[in-house]
């Protein structure tokens, strides 16, 4: 998985994720990616790749970015994050042993160093893998950065009771990574699995083959923790940043704002900048409102941005194209059916009864940017298979037709399911939310299901659904994925096998030993081999599982203000490059 977010639609749908899509636009300061729609990203890397990150043309320093989000990140703590907005936020402040870069022209990604001298060395067995350490690093107290703090933060990611939403790699590849359940418990800092020798050399030892172990280390797990800072569930108020920002205040569901960190070392960075003095994150916004905000870009909303694709019925107000930054991302959007609470019988009748086109027109979603879904995975990943099963194309109009309203509630009756109730979650303070809420409700009812919808704040949308045993059974996160990395092994494994759910990550709830056995055996292929088995793997799952609807394929289309400079997309993670932004005006 790439790290889920909840988009615009997604809020509005009650979906987690996190693609594919249109080059950008844009020309001059506010570029965006060369690559065209469907075209794979590789695993491109660079381990000789050094700081500064290279100039800006145009470049200026000074003034505050204000970030007008009508999401809500979940958590700013380092160990905990995998949605991609809170990825791209964290980058400001957290640097960890790998990182991307984008190529200046293409926006293609490039895996380089970070806070780690190389990309790690793999033993002979491909069970241990060890990274030289860059020296000198300082966290933002200006307090040495030592080689134990990247053991603790490792350490400290298998205490997956208190930080349960951050990705899990590390307990099923990492050795005794099932047994080990971090530093706060019995067994304390004594885990077998990490190790420094030295001051400027980190060792991973594994259960099993784990080759893309470097672009893992991308994650902001692996960003260094001194354990006498460590306060557990209120470290991201204070962290100890290393990046270009540190905290300035945190008011989770509402403000986050960053100053600068006069500790960081651009000649140690060969991804990051620090251009502009602070950044104002404000959460949980009217969507509409701030989107026209930006547009308008009048006197303080000029330096502002919004990071959801723009409502489509906000098109007719662009005036100026350089004000959209588009590009693709790594995602797909899907509806999750709880498979061990919907039979799969039943979960065929509620892929006939979804009224997906009218369902696109009330959340605002924009053909060209979000365009249909049929697969799981996204063009963007190798492997991938444009193949499409009938009533699995995230279009039509469902139920919302007579015809096949009529069809589904004969179909329900028949199997002795008729009032089957769907469950769902949505944001009651949020009005595209209460829309879509609305039309699922008269649509699934009209063809013969009982449908309960359940209001949260919008502000705890993801608490809720990222309950695997929440008393919901549709739409629970992560409700999409995006690619941690681009291949299969990214998604299969982390999605659909049994100890998915477990871990927090199970989309749909299966549990099948059959399937673990066929998703372990594509995985212990060699890069081609997966590349081979992955449109297989991927129809298999719909067709006999069926555990989510595939509903669109998210590529980035967000507004920003008209004083921004160097706005690009991340095509890694589908979000706005924030490092690299600058103020024309500062």
């Amino acid at each position: 998985m790439q790290w889920k977010r909840i988009t615009a639609v997604a809020a509005t749908v009650m979906l987690a994720v996190a693609a594919c899509g249109s080059p950008s636009s844009n020309s001059g300061s506010n570029g965006g990616s060369n690559v065209q729609p469907g075209e794979t990203q590789v695993k491109a890397t660079d381990p000789t790749a050094v700081g500064p990150a290279p100039a800006i043309d145009g470049s200026k320093n000074g003034g505050t970015v204000t970030v007008l989000s009508d999401v809500t990140p979940d958590t700013f703590d380092p160990t905990n994050i995998y949605y991609v907005d809170g990825n791209q936020i964290g980058k400001l402040m957290y640097r960890a042993l790998t990182q991307y870069k984008l190529d200046p022209k293409s926006g293609k990604p490039t895996l380089v160093p970070d806070l780690a001298a190389d990309l790690g060395t793999k033993s002979a067995d491909g069970l241990t893998w060890t990274f030289k350490l860059k020296t000198g690093i300082k966290y933002d107290d200006g307090t040495p950065v030592k080689a134990e703090d990247y053991a603790y933060a490792i350490k400290r990611s298998f205490a997956h009771d208190l930080y349960d939403a951050g990705p899990t790699y590390q307990i099923q590849f990492f050795k005794d990574g099932e047994k080990y359940k971090g530093p706060y418990g019995a067994g304390g800092d004594n885990y077998s699995g990490v190790e420094t020798p030295d001051d400027s050399t980190l060792v991973i030892h594994l259960a099993k083959k784990f080759d893309d172990m470097p672009f893992y280390a991308a994650f902001p797990l692996f960003a260094p923790i001194p354990k006498a800072r460590d306060t557990k569930k209120n470290y991201e108020q204070r962290p100890a940043t290393t990046g270009p920002y540190k905290v300035a205040s945190y008011t989770p569901g509402t403000e986050l704002k960053l100053v600068k960190n006069t500790n960081w070392d651009p000649k140690t960075d060969p991804v990051r900048y620090q251009f502009v003095d602070g950044w104002d994150f404000k959460f949980s916004q009217d969507l509409i409102k701030v989107q026209r905000q930006v547009l308008a870009s009048s006197g303080p909303d000029a330096n502002a941005l919004n990071y959801t694709n723009l409502d489509v019925s906000l098109l007719p107000e662009v005036k100026d194209q350089a004000q959209l930054v588009k590009g693709p991302g790594p995602c797909t959007i899907t509806l999750p059916m709880d498979t061990r609470r919907i039979p799969l019988e039943v979960r065929k009748l509620v892929a006939q009864a979804y009224p997906y086109d009218g369902w696109r027109k009330v959340a605002g979603l924009n053909p060209n940017d979000d365009p249909p879904a049929s697969t799981i995975l996204p063009q963007a990943v190798p492997g991938h298979e444009d193949y499409k099963l009938p009533g699995l194309t995230g279009t039509g109009p469902g139920a919302q037709d007579d015809a096949v309203a009529a069809d589904v509630k004969a179909k329900l009756k028949a199997l002795g399911k008729e009032g089957f109730e769907l469950s769902q979650y949505y944001s009651i303070d949020d009005k595209i939310s209460t829309q879509v809420n609305a039309l699922r409700k008269q649509v699934f009812e009209k063809a013969g299901f009982k449908y309960k919808s359940i209001g949260v704040p919008k502000a705890k949308i993801r608490t809720f659904t990222g309950d695997q045993n929440a008393p919901v059974n549709l739409g629970k996160t992560p409700a999409g994925w995006c690619s941690d990395w681009p291949s299969q092994s990214s998604w299969f494994p982390v999605l659909f096998k049994s100890d998915a759910v477990a871990l927090g990550n199970s989309i749909g709830q299966l549990g099948d030993p059959k399937l673990d056995t066929e998703i372990d055996r594509v995985n212990a292929l060699d890069p081609e081999g997966q590349v081979k088995e992955a449109g297989k793997l991927d129809k298999m799952i719909l067709e006999q599982y069926l555990p989510l609807l595939p509903l669109y394929y998210s590529a980035s289309n967000f507004p920003i203000g008209k004083n921004l400079g160097h706005v690009v997309n991340d095509m890694t993670q589908g979000m706005p490059e924030f490092t690299s932004i600058y103020l024309k005006q500062p």
